[in-house]
């Protein structure tokens, strides 16, 4: 698809970045820019800034930049097209679109059709739960004391117990039923025709952060099995990389400062039901370091309240080594009474609830206290002791690691230097494949000629002096040139200097960095500090070229002069010469 490019420019100026990035993770002021932790890259201390006046990011952690739209793209997967068009409906922009034969329409298209027709799904599964067809699964609903606003909150439906009643509603809206199976709606049967995955069942839409409907969960009512049956992974569907509820739950994350982290769809259901929203639930697989990157948009804290049975516990103790290597601060609730969450809240109350996650204790002691205290003989202690150092040897942060030691030496009754020794040993002995790598793709800059730049983006007008001084001539930096060569003809042809355009969506990365970067910066605000930062810059930066170019000189003179060149040899002399009354006159005229 081709959008008109003053519609992009429309959208652009509308648009309002902090708003859109406030939406996938948590921002703070932070003087004229907004920080958080940037969600393209593992950290501690949040690095991702972006600049409302400007409507830029960056991050200073992993050099990532862009704009509104790019920021869209990155952060939610989405193509070109599809950030044009999610942007445009949010800022009420009207795109004329022309479309165009080729790879790239195909692919776009693949992902719009999927959740065309995922949503088409989901309208017609909440048509037949208020059907006739659907008062068993009403009544089971009321039973469990789901109230109307829950239903429609989650937009939860109901697949009748037929073959094709969806692939006929899909067929006569137009849809194709190949790209129904695609979205794992339906499935081929072998005389060639399609069949509807679900079949009898309570179903649960589930979306991505932006409330697009990716997949589907269906529970069975009454006798029958699988219990759950869930879509298939898809182009727009990975069950590792999404989490129920998640977008629902996400302003609540905020506002509690905290994620319930549950195991069903029932879990989040019931707690939101009583009021209890900042909860998500995994989809059917173990929790992924996908699922805390995401998660981590909006939080560092999280409480894992898994079921109490053994399989719960198992999900609880695969998780530890995850919270760790994500640097959340995690803390595990297993309910008294045998309780999952659901039975709970009916048992007994929000209130009791909270309290209980108020004394939840960290995940590193939940697993040194479940681990450690199960030990009855000698021998059981001593192989318990052995797989908590091992657990221990895997944590590369070094704060951690020793609480963990010390933590296990009271447990134990072990001696904590022997502990250390032991497990300094083990770790030796074994290289680590975990070790973080420091992003080395990062440029080197000239600070003289990055701040001259800074400065131009800042005050625009001042490109005209840097135009009659032929300030770009005199730039060392071949990337930094180009763009203060961009800046200049961009201010003397539009008379202004908008970032967003001298980036457009194929410019080379390093040079994208050095431009988020800069526009970041905060400048000088006093005019007369800024004319002299300007008038000091340009002065700095010819006199560090006529340095490079005298020294290359010297370097080319002396190598003649070793080979006996003598025609060379004059030339370079020359040259030397030139450059030295040229950096006199310009030195005593500035």
């Amino acid at each position: 698809m081709r959008f008109d490019e003053s519609k992009i420019e429309e959208i652009k100026s509308r648009a309002d970045i902090v708003e859109l990035a406030s939406e996938y993770l948590t921002l703070k002021k932070a003087g004229r820019n907004y920080l958080g932790l940037c969600p393209f890259h593992q950290e501690k201390t949040p690095s991702f800034t972006v600049n409302r006046e400007k409507q830029i990011f960056y991050c200073f952690g992993c050099g990532e930049g862009g704009n509104v739209i790019t920021l869209l793209m990155k952060i939610a997967n989405k193509s070109f097209p599809e950030a044009i068009k999610y942007l445009a409906e949010k800022t009420g922009v009207l795109l004329p679109v022309r479309t165009f034969c080729g790879d790239g329409r195909e692919k776009e298209s693949l992902r719009e059709e999927l959740l065309h027709s995922n949503a088409r799904a989901a309208q017609y599964f909440a048509r037949q739960l208020s059907s006739f067809a659907g008062k068993a699964t009403r009544d089971y609903l009321q039973k469990r004391a789901v109230t109307e606003e829950t239903v429609r909150q989650f937009r939860l439906g109901y697949a009748p117990d037929t073959w094709r009643s969806l692939a006929d509603d899909l067929e006569g809206g137009g849809l194709s039923l190949k790209m129904a199976e695609q979205a794992g709606l339906v499935i081929a049967g072998k005389d060639g025709g399609f069949y509807d995955r679900f079949r009898g069942r309570l179903i649960f839409p589930i979306e991505n952060v932006f409330g697009e409907i990716v997949a589907f969960g269906g529970r069975i009512i009454g006798e029958g099995e699988p219990k759950y049956l869930n879509s298939p992974e898809s182009p727009v569907y990975s069950k590792g990389k999404n989490l129920y509820g998640l977008n629902k739950a996400k302003e609540a994350i905020r506002r509690k400062g905290f994620c319930l982290i549950v195991e069903g769809y029932f879990d989040v259901i019931s707690l939101w039901n009583v009021g209890v929203c900042n909860v998500v639930a995994t989809l059917g697989t173990a929790l992924t370091r996908d699922h805390l990157e995401l998660l981590r948009r909006y939080t560092q804290d999280v409480v894992a309240l898994f079921d109490p049975d053994p399989a719960g516990r198992r999900a609880l103790d695969r998780s530890l080594e995850l919270f760790l290597g994500a640097n959340m601060r995690a803390r595990a609730l297993l309910l008294p009474d045998g309780c999952d969450p659901d039975d709970f809240v009916k048992k007994h109350s929000p209130e009791k609830l909270e309290e209980l996650i108020a004394l939840a204790p960290a995940v590193s002691d939940y697993y040194i206290d479940s681990v450690l205290g199960d030990g009855k003989t000698f021998e059981e202690n001593r192989d318990l002791v052995k797989t908590a150092m091992e657990f221990v040897g895997k944590i590369n942060n070094k704060i951690e690691k020793n609480l963990f030691i010390k933590r296990i030496a009271e447990k134990s009754g072990i001696d904590q230097a022997l502990l250390k020794r032991e497990i300094h040993r083990k770790s030796a002995s074994v290289p680590s494949a975990a070790g973080v790598r420091e992003a080395s793709g990062g440029m080197a800059v000239n600070p003289l000629e990055f701040n001259l730049i800074r400065l131009m983006l800042e005050y625009p007008q001042k490109a005209l002096l840097v135009d009659d001084e032929k300030v770009m001539d005199y730039f060392l930096d071949p990337a930094l040139k180009e763009l203060g060569t961009k800046i200049v003809q961009t201010y003397k042809l539009l008379g202004f200097v908008d970032v967003n355009v001298l980036l457009p969506l194929d410019e080379d990365k390093p040079l994208r960095e050095h431009i988020y970067k800069i526009s970041m910066e905060a400048p000088p605000t006093d005019d007369d500090m800024v004319e002299r930062n300007f008038v000091d810059n340009i002065r700095r930066i010819r006199a560090k070229w006529y340095k490079e170019q005298k020294r290359r000189v010297q370097h080319q003179l002396r190598q003649a002069q070793e080979s006996g060149n003598s025609d060379l040899i004059r030339e370079l002399t020359f040259q030397k010469q030139n450059l030295m009354k040229e950096e006199h006159q310009y030195l005593n005229r500035s």
